[in-house]
C-alpha cells in the first residue's frame, strides 16, 4: 500500500533502525519504546491486522512469531522473559493498520497492562 508507514519501511522509503530481517519479515526498533527492548516485527506483505494475516497466510504468521522470539534471543531478554503483543483494531491501540508484533522486555512487565 502506498500510504502505509510500515510498507514504506519495508521498501526503504522511510528509515528505521532494522535489527533483523527474514524472507517474510522485518524487525525494527519502536520510535516510542515502552520498555528497554521494544522491537516491532512486521510481515513484508501488507495485512491490515493479525487476524487477517492468520486467515490469509498462517505460514507467514508462524514466521513472524519465530522472528519475534529470535529478536528476544538477540536482545538478551529471552531468558528473563519478554512479551509479544498484537494490538488488533483501534480500540485495542492499533494505530498503524499493518499487522505487527511488539516484542517487549528488559524490565518487569506488570499484568494486566493498561
Amino acid at each position: 500500500m502506498t500510504d502505509c508507514l510500515f510498507c514504506k519501511i519495508v521498501s526503504g522509503d522511510v528509515p528505521a533502525t532494522i535489527v533483523r530481517e527474514s524472507a517474510g519479515t522485518v524487525a525494527f526498533r519502536d520510535i516510542n519504546p515502552q520498555a528497554p527492548t521494544h522491537v516491532l516485527v512486521i510481515p513484508r506483505d501488507h495485512h491490515p491486522t493479525v487476524g487477517e494475516l492468520a486467515a490469509s497466510d498462517a505460514g507467514l504468521l508462524a514466521e513472524l512469531v519465530r522472528e519475534a522470539h529470535q529478536v528476544a534471543v538477540d536482545e538478551g531478554v529471552a531468558e528473563t522473559g519478554y512479551r509479544v503483543v498484537f494490538n488488533t483494531g483501534s480500540q485495542a491501540g492499533q494505530t498503524v493498520f499493518h499487522a505487527h508484533a511488539h516484542v517487549l522486555g528488559g524490565r518487569g512487565l506488570n499484568w494486566p497492562p493498561g
